[in-house]
């Protein structure tokens, strides 16, 4: 299938969204499994901005919520991620997630599905502040990305204007929930799956979507 066949999906996700967290596993084991006739877009969502971008304390359902994504997904929290929440501090404030991304997938030869579960994990296993310049440095050794242009992408206003217009591109979507992976068709967005979709029913859901095309 050549490049302009390939079809095309977005995740609209959030790196503070627990759900997400859940999702990633079998989201990449799809995309993985599929990447030669796939082309994913990763999009922020901003789940936690303005005044919802608070400490995490100040949204005390969250450890009642992992233990139920945990139980559904199979993902595993780790014991940095359970030592932030105890003290409750770590301000999750998803535009500097999202502009974490940016810096991170405008790098040369990055997968931004890979660069987004990286943060997830630097948050839900090591407990680390996605507002913190010095994640994007360690995250970039990680993907094997030039640390220094990272972190100078993470300070810069273009990526915070490009963590903005991912809002806007995801509010355009209608999407009103994460994660949420989108089918592009030429009658617009379809969604495919749902937080606990293994990575065989999303492969087995785009298979009838591109059928029933076909077929119409």
């Amino acid at each position: 299938m050549s490049p302009v066949e390939r079809i095309r999906l977005t995740y609209a996700f959030d790196a503070y969204c627990g759900w997400c967290y859940g999702f990633g596993p079998a989201l990449h084991e799809f995309a993985t499994a599929n990447a030669d006739r796939l082309e994913l877009r990763v999009l922020s969502g901003g789940l936690f901005t303005g005044p919802r971008a608070l400490p995490v304390s100040a949204y005390p359902h969250i450890p009642g919520a992992n233990e139920r994504i945990a139980q559904l997904t199979g993902v595993t929290f780790g014991d940095g991620y359970r030592a932030a929440l105890t003290d409750g501090n770590v301000v999750m404030d998803s535009a500097d997630a999202a502009t974490g991304l940016v810096a991170l997938r405008s790098q040369p030869g990055v997968n931004a599905l890979d660069a987004a579960a990286a943060m997830q994990r630097a948050w839900y296993r090591d407990g680390r502040s996605l507002s913190d310049a010095g994640v994007y440095r360690e995250l970039a050794a990680e993907l094997g990305l030039d640390a220094e242009a990272v972190v100078a992408a993470f300070a810069s206003p273009a990526a915070s204007a490009e963590a903005e217009a991912d809002f806007l591109e995801v509010r355009r979507l209608r999407v009103d929930a994460y994660p949420t992976l989108l089918l592009h068709t030429a009658h617009g967005a379809d969604r495919l799956g749902g937080p606990v979709t293994s990575a065989a029913a999303l492969a087995h859901a785009l298979d009838q979507h591109m059928a029933a095309m076909t077929a119409a």
